[in-house]
């Protein structure tokens, strides 16, 4: 439970009547600017509904309401020009018009997916009328899905089907899908949902046009600075040459069935150069390294700048084992390099190979990142630079969760995958060899979700360690209590699916935030849980946990004995915690004053016998870590 949901909770509303604050309404930072937009100022929304008599009434009536009209229209054309005109990269630019058709055409929802011609996908990133984001990556290869249709078509779809979006919350909505064309050429797709009205398509698939012209002429300028295979600073090969040489290496170690590994090399502290010696400084640092990897590494090897202060070598033929070793030797080398002001060059190093680590290019060179974020944690911690490979870590470490987190955070715009999506699909497709095994993917999984909300650290150990205590309470089989003590620990899994905006919001949520932040249950239960076959019997307990005694809970509005013994175990542990815990609008109360608010919920919020059992046993439990 949340700070949010416990604002909207039914322990406040049960117990503390003197809380009754009349709720404000609040929006995130994301619309605040929006709102104060002279945007929203005069016109008559395209969206809204406007009656004949308002529209056509005679004399000074009719006068001020066309006035109105063409100054919404005005107004409505000079914030396109301006975001146009100002907007320096197809993201910014995307914001700008989502601003325009929220609050002018009152639409739920626009989302910009631009065709990737390398990888024959489309990445979309969607921002709905709250602020929040989402992205996906959809491949066309896929021919049922209406985004392919539209871009093999190039013709306007509908549907009130938003499924092909893949979004955990986003529900079904008018939608239009507008392919972006310039000159014959679809290079994405502009999606508009809950459009209301024909005039608003028509309208933006002039908006899809002009982004179809600003996203080409950005490519040809893109292909102009990119023409060069080699990068100005180091004199190694660009992103782009990296990129298709380890595309030609893999299908190379692929007909002949050879390993391949990749090493990225990161330079420590570069950013501390920069601001403390300046950037030429740091250049300078960053073409030291490229020219003695070039100098040591084998003929056989590829480096390239990948970005920034990071280089990569490409080893073809090369196992894991070998590459660490050439790795170590690098780092011995650079190491013996000395540059004034600042002494010598420390670098962190990680390493993936193929197949072993993955057969897919782009998660070959997010897992070497990953190993490399880990190098430069546990180089800072010693001083000396660690090579680590993909194999020297346990995905489901914290320290590894956490570097994974890092890359795909950085990257998930260009590459179209969040790292919760390919947490979870990685947790759909761990095997599980034991129930020590179980427990430490679930642990570290719930340790995640607990993360993406500051207010709740730790939560769900806590959850898990009250319910499995009221379990033995009440004298349930072993093999159920250890059963409970899961389902309390993925009570919130549900989370993963829901935006950080609404999940760290520490005001009270509006209406729309809340209907969202309700679905957390289901997805948990249908999206998580029941894809993985060893965790199906924890769905009821992630699924029903916030229904209440009296049936006023939610999603399914269940009463009574109707909930699952297990889910009205995790409910009072749930809320106990969160009455104990400290939270932004309040400091976590005491032992005894829970309980008493418990006793006030009994056979109203929660199960009075099993209420009765905890507040026994309630004075013997940790509320600290």
């Amino acid at each position: 439970m949340t700070a949010n949901e416990h604002t909207k909770s039914d322990v406040q509303n049960t117990s503390l009547n003197t809380q009754n604050e009349q709720k404000t309404s609040s929006v995130s930072p994301f619309l605040g600017s929006i709102l104060t937009n002279p945007i929203m100022t005069g016109g008559i929304p395209v969206g809204s509904k406007t009656s004949a008599n308002r529209l056509y009434a005679a004399g000074s009536q009719r006068n001020h309401a066309i006035r109105q009209v063409n100054i919404g229209f005005q107004e409505t054309m000079r914030f396109i020009n301006d975001a146009f005109a100002n907007k320096n990269d197809v993201g910014q630019l995307f914001y700008a018009l989502n601003n325009i058709l929220v609050n002018k055409f009152q639409v739920a929802f626009t989302a910009l997916g631009l065709y990737n011609k390398h990888s024959n996908s489309v990445n979309i990133r969607l921002i709905d009328k709250i602020g929040s984001t989402y992205t996906t990556k959809i491949i066309m290869t896929n021919d049922q899905n209406p985004v392919v249709r539209a871009i093999q078509t190039k013709k306007v779809l509908t549907t009130q089907d938003t499924g092909f979006l893949s979004s955990w919350y986003q529900t079904h909505a008018s939608t239009a899908i507008i392919p972006m064309v310039v000159f014959d050429e679809c290079v994405g797709i502009y999606i508009v949902g809950n459009y209301h009205a024909a005039a608003t398509i028509e309208f933006c698939q002039l908006l899809s046009s002009m982004l179809a012209f600003y996203v080409q002429t950005k490519n040809l300028l893109e292909l102009v600075e990119t023409n060069s295979d080699t990068d100005s600073l180091t004199g190694l090969a660009n992103h782009k040459h990296l990129q298709e040489e380890l595309h030609n290496q893999i299908q190379i170690c692929d007909r002949k069935k050879q390993e391949l590994s990749v090493l990225i090399a990161d330079v420590a502290n570069i950013s501390k150069i920069n601001r403390d010696l300046g950037h030429a400084r740091g250049d300078e640092v960053i073409k030291t390294v490229a020219q003695k990897i070039k100098q040591n590494i084998r003929n056989t090897d590829f480096a390239g700048r990948y970005g920034g202060d990071e280089i990569v070598v490409v080893m073809p033929n090369t196992s894991l084992s070998e590459a660490k070793y050439i790795a170590e030797y690098l780092s011995y080398i650079l190491s013996c390099v000395y540059i004034d002001d600042v002494g010598p060059i420390r670098v962190s190093m990680g390493i993936s190979s193929y197949p072993s680590s993955s057969e897919n290019q782009e998660k070959l060179l997010i897992l070497a990142e990953q190993a490399m974020y880990i190098s430069k944690g546990k180089s800072q911690e010693s001083g000396n630079c660690k090579v680590i490979t993909s194999e020297d870590y346990n995905f489901w470490d914290d320290e590894a969760l956490k570097c994974f987190a890092e890359v795909l955070t950085k990257k998930h715009a260009q590459i179209g995958v969040q790292f919760e999506d390919e947490l979870i699909n990685k947790f759909h497709n761990e095997q599980i060899f034991s129930s020590s095994h179980l427990l430490d993917v679930v642990t570290s999984l719930a340790n995640t979700i607990d993360a993406k909300d500051t207010y709740t650290k730790g939560h769900s150990t806590f959850v898990s360690r009250y319910a499995e205590a009221l379990a033995r309470a009440i004298g349930l089989p072993e093999a159920e209590v250890e059963r409970i003590r899961l389902g309390g620990l993925l009570h919130d899994i549900g989370k993963i699916g829901i935006p950080e905006n609404v999940l760290r919001k520490p005001s009270r949520l509006t209406d729309e935030e809340w209907e969202i932040m309700k679905q957390h249950p289901v997805i948990g239960a249908e999206k998580v849980l029941a894809p993985n076959e060893s965790l199906r019997d924890l769905i009821p307990m992630v699924k029903y946990h916030h229904e209440h005694y009296d049936g006023t809970g939610y999603p399914y509005g269940l009463k009574g004995e109707e909930i699952p013994l297990s889910a009205r175990i995790v409910a009072i542990a749930d809320a106990f915690h969160a009455l104990v815990s400290d939270r932004p609008y309040r400091k976590g109360l005491g032992v005894e004053k829970a309980c008493e608010i418990l006793k006030l919920g009994a056979d109203v919020q929660w199960d009075k016998d099993l209420v009765r059992q905890f507040i026994i046993i309630a004075p013997s439990l940790s509320t600290s870590a």
